[in-house]
């Protein structure tokens, strides 16, 4: 049984679309910038923000900073609670924590707002740490998130597994020889998470292969 379980939250734990899209909307029009179609915009859940902004909506370098800190003063404000929780996720933790699991969280998203929404919604009491980017370090991997948890605590990557919904959460657990599980309810195509050790269609597969783990 692997002990410590690592967990994405947007599009993991929450189903977070509205507010980042609103977010990232509100951003490119204070910019004077075209706001892409929805389908286009849904590219900004899951990757750090720079990289949505230079991929999804070509900024240029000099233009993605202050697209950043619009992004983010929007979403402090209401973006962030523009969320709602993957039903069952709550009863997941808690089974996970009875049965003495150790849950982590790994994020892009600023760590500061990761504990606050995951406050919000009353589910920071299942997490050993909850560990996202940090505001003066940008350029921050998924794999950077996921050290941080290693460097932070007795998590060792043989005897975890880390669960997301995007190719970062793949490639960063991958690059630590951390096994991932995909989800295929949050935002990322199976195309996409086609290097993942495993796939879980929705809450309750999870659920399943968790508790066999």
């Amino acid at each position: 049984m692997r002990p410590d379980i690592l967990f994405d939250l947007d599009g993991t734990l929450t189903d977070s679309a509205e507010g980042i899209l609103n977010s990232a909307a509100c951003a490119l029009q204070a910019m004077g910038r075209p706001v892409p179609p929805v389908e286009v915009l849904r590219g900004f859940v899951g990757p750090p923000l720079a990289e949505s902004f230079a991929v999804v909506c070509q900024l240029p370098p000099d233009e993605i900073p202050r697209a950043v800190t619009l992004f983010r003063e929007y979403f402090a404000q209401r973006g962030m609670y523009e969320n709602t929780v993957y039903p069952g996720i709550p009863q997941l933790l808690q089974r996970l924590r009875a049965g003495g699991r150790r849950l982590y969280v790994a994020t892009n998203k600023l760590e500061v707002f990761a504990q606050q929404i995951l406050e919000h919604f009353d589910l920071a009491q299942y997490f050993v740490q909850i560990a996202g980017s940090d505001r003066d370090r940008p350029g921050q991997t998924k794999a950077d998130v996921i050290g941080k948890v290693l460097a932070g605590s007795s998590v060792a990557p043989q005897s975890a597994v880390m669960i997301g919904d995007r190719h970062h959460d793949i490639d960063g657990a991958h690059a630590h020889g951390m096994p991932a599980i995909a989800v295929l309810y949050g935002y990322g195509s199976k195309a996409e998470l086609a290097a993942a050790d495993c796939f879980a269609s929705d809450v309750s597969s999870l659920i399943s292969l968790l508790l066999q783990s």
